[in-house]
């Protein structure tokens, strides 16, 4: 059946000489894998590039559900991420945020209030000028009450603990050691309900920044006992340390 969605580029990887298949996360069929046969050849391998990570396109597809690859009819741009890819920090984050969500949303799981939320955070985070650099800490705060598993407020002063096994924050550390210290999960509390246009004011030094990213990758891998080792994590703490 002909079907028009769009769709939010994730990953790529060779098909033949010429061919590839795209890893992209659908608003109405969720992730979803298509093979596009001529992205890499002389005469239409410079719209490959539409076929990064983050790249937003309108997609017509023939949708049959029993299939593990879908057939891609045409395709347009929705939107580009121009600043993304001509700034090379913000590119750094594109790729750590295409492998986060590459590994952690399923295939044919359609979650619209998620797709939007993606599209969302993707548009802002391209529009931004400075004040960046906490952009990818925020993005996995949020993205985790679509996943499930959103943490609980911190309810009362004397919650300084995050108990990442449970999502809650306590005045006291769990048995199971599955905690953040005090300093972090302060910290965590103002990520998990500040916006994007507040969170360049929680000030943080490279070395804190990337114990707090490291936390939220052990609280999503907790939560996703699937989750693949994100590549690019190092390279990202590098870049903003």
């Amino acid at each position: 059946m002909l079907e028009k969605t769009r769709g939010i580029i994730l990953h790529q990887i060779k098909y033949t000489d010429s061919g590839i298949v795209s890893q992209i996360y659908t608003r109405k069929f969720g992730r979803q894998s298509f093979m596009i046969k001529g992205m890499r050849s002389r005469k239409t391998g410079k719209r490959n590039i539409l076929f990064q990570p983050l790249f937003i396109l309108d997609l017509e597809l023939y949708y049959k559900a029993s299939h593990e690859m879908q057939n891609l009819k045409e395709f347009s741009v929705f939107f580009t991420p121009y600043d993304i890819y001509s700034n090379i920090k913000k590119s750094v984050v594109a790729m750590f945020l295409g492998e986060v969500l590459t590994s952690v949303l399923k295939e044919e799981s359609p979650h619209e209030e998620m797709f939007d939320f993606i599209e969302k955070s993707i548009i802002y985070f391209d529009k931004g000028a400075d004040g960046f650099a906490n952009f990818h800490i925020a993005f996995l705060a949020g993205l985790s009450s679509f996943l499930g598993f959103e943490p609980g407020r911190q309810a009362e002063k004397d919650d300084i603990f995050f108990d990442m096994l449970n999502g809650v924050f306590v005045p006291v550390p769990p048995v199971h050691g599955n905690y953040a210290n005090e300093e972090i999960s302060s910290i965590l509390a103002d990520f998990f309900i500040c916006s994007y246009d507040s969170v360049s004011n929680i000030s943080l030094t490279g070395k804190i920044r990337n114990e707090i990213l490291e936390t939220l990758v052990r609280f999503y891998s907790l939560h996703l006992p699937g989750l693949k080792k994100i590549k690019s994590l190092e390279v990202l703490k590098e870049v903003f340390n």
